[in-house]
């Protein structure tokens, strides 16, 4: 059974930073696709980052290029997702996402099987 728990998410200031990690069972962060999503109200859910399992190729949206950054601790089977010079146009709810393989289309929230519930991240 995947379990993903998200955490780290809050209210700062534009130009600030957070952290997100992604609790997973067992070893999923290590042998499937992790993604990171996150969703406005009224809003589509968008592919904000993804990792590859094995050598750890990530991908990430245009608007995040360059000042997010996914990453993960095997040993620890969390995903994370370092946030930096936050903006307003970040708020949203930001979701841990797992799949068995993904490809080109990792931005599709389609593509994945397994959902975290959620973490808020309002930024002012």
């Amino acid at each position: 059974h995947v379990q993903l728990v998200e955490s780290g998410g809050g209210s700062v200031q534009a130009g600030r930073s957070l952290r997100l990690s992604c609790a997973s069972s067992g070893s999923i962060v290590s042998t499937m696709c992790m993604g990171w999503f996150r969703q406005a109200p009224g809003e589509e859910r968008d592919g904000v980052a993804a990792m590859w399992p094995g050598g750890g190729s990530t991908y990430y949206s245009d608007s995040v290029k360059g000042r997010f950054t996914i990453s993960k601790d095997n040993a620890k089977n969390t995903l994370y997702l370092q946030m930096n010079n936050l903006k307003p146009e970040d708020t949203a709810m930001y979701y841990c996402a797992a799949t068995y393989a993904c490809g080109s289309s990792w931005s599709n929230s389609r593509v994945f099987t397994y959902w975290g519930l959620g973490t808020q991240v309002t930024v002012s």
